[in-house]
């Protein structure tokens, strides 16, 4: 299966709201992740907000992305 994003929108409380390939539409947390590396810089709320799609796959303005494999996996449905 190739989970490929499709929308992203961010949340509050620094979650995504993911639509996949498959119609799914998932919740991921990104609070785990703000301490390591690269996503450090997410913590700036406008470096977060600045999310967006590229080739199937979340990505950030600092270059940061996200496996949508893991995001899949992990995100909590929503419908």
């Amino acid at each position: 299966m190739y989970w490929s994003v499709k929308q992203v929108k961010p949340l509050e409380n620094y979650q995504l709201l993911l639509t996949f390939e498959d119609k799914k539409v998932k919740i991921f947390d990104m609070k785990p992740y703000l301490e390591i590396g690269i996503f450090k810089d997410l913590k700036d709320i406008s470096m977060f907000n600045s999310v967006a799609i590229h080739f199937d796959s979340v990505v950030w303005q600092n270059e940061a992305d996200f496996d949508p494999k893991q995001m899949y996996n992990l995100g909590f449905l929503v419908s």
